[in-house]
């Protein structure tokens, strides 16, 4: 009988552990990598806040009061990042934690919010989608996706030094980044992508060409986002059945630069400039 006790209370036991939130005691590394791990950054764009990730909670004995607007947060301390113990599992606003997308928690913000890490060790940036809490450590401020720590290159060192910054899109359109003076929006795009007609050549103007697709919609959707993010203007005009998305014109032939620098570094690898 008293076999039969022991064996009971060990399968009790057993069920309790497998029937945890993770299956994994401690954090690692992915066992495998995936093939589509996606670098492009988070294109900011107003959101309602998650209303429940508002009010106060309480982790390891100590409370958290979240902030009811992230709109002006910049902070800089040290980040860390969070991996397979707690991929596939819901985050604190209720979405799919993928290790593999530019994703972060944060113990305050309000959930969701877009912020742009800066690794103040190498210089590398990425925008990531802030839809889970932690890091529940003293020391550190940010906790980033697999991804986002592999974009920043700090997965060798498990930390780094960062500045954060909130990309705050209020209902109207302003983008707030970090503690600047809010932007106001891009002009909106016409409803039907069209011609546009382009400088003569005695006066031509510098533009960047970031992509051509047949699909209007869709390249109207990603100039919206990156006129959002890079405050720049935007020019869809149609070449036979392709639609090219340009930034411009730019009257400054360095900040031009920069900008193609940045697009090529989020993942427009094909963006060049151009005079027209």
């Amino acid at each position: 009988m008293k076999a039969v006790l022991i064996v009971c209370l060990v399968l009790f036991l057993t069920a309790c552990v497998s029937s945890g939130r993770y299956s994994q005691r401690v954090d690692s590394k992915p066992t495998r990598i995936s093939k589509d791990i996606d670098f492009t950054d988070v294109q900011p764009a107003y959101e309602p806040y998650y209303q429940a990730s508002l009010r106060p909670y309480k982790v390891l004995g100590k409370v958290y009061t979240p902030m009811l607007s992230g709109k002006g947060y910049s902070a800089t301390g040290t980040a860390s990042w969070y991996g397979q113990k707690f991929h596939g599992h819901l985050t604190a606003n209720g979405e799919v934690y993928d290790m593999f997308k530019l994703s972060a928690a944060h113990t305050t913000l309000p959930l969701p919010s877009v912020v742009r890490v800066t690794n103040l060790e190498n210089g590398k940036q990425a925008v990531v989608r802030v839809n889970d809490r932690g890091p529940f450590h003293h020391s550190r401020i940010i906790d980033l996706s697999y991804a986002a720590a592999m974009k920043l290159g700090m997965l060798s060192t498990g930390t780094a030094k960062v500045k954060v910054d909130i990309m705050h899109v209020d209902e109207t359109g302003q983008l707030t980044v970090g503690n600047q003076p809010a932007i106001a929006p891009p002009l909106a795009l016409p409803d039907d992508t069209h011609e546009v007609s382009v400088q003569s050549n005695t006066n031509k103007s510098l533009y960047i060409q970031v992509a051509a697709l047949s699909d209007a919609n869709k390249i109207k959707q990603m100039a919206r986002g990156i006129a959002s993010l890079y405050q720049v203007p935007t020019l869809v005009p149609k070449d036979g059945n392709l639609f090219r998305l340009r930034l411009g014109p730019f009257a400054d032939a360095t900040h031009a630069e920069s900008i193609l620098s940045e697009l090529r570094d989020n993942g427009y690898e094909n963006a060049y400039s151009l005079y027209e």
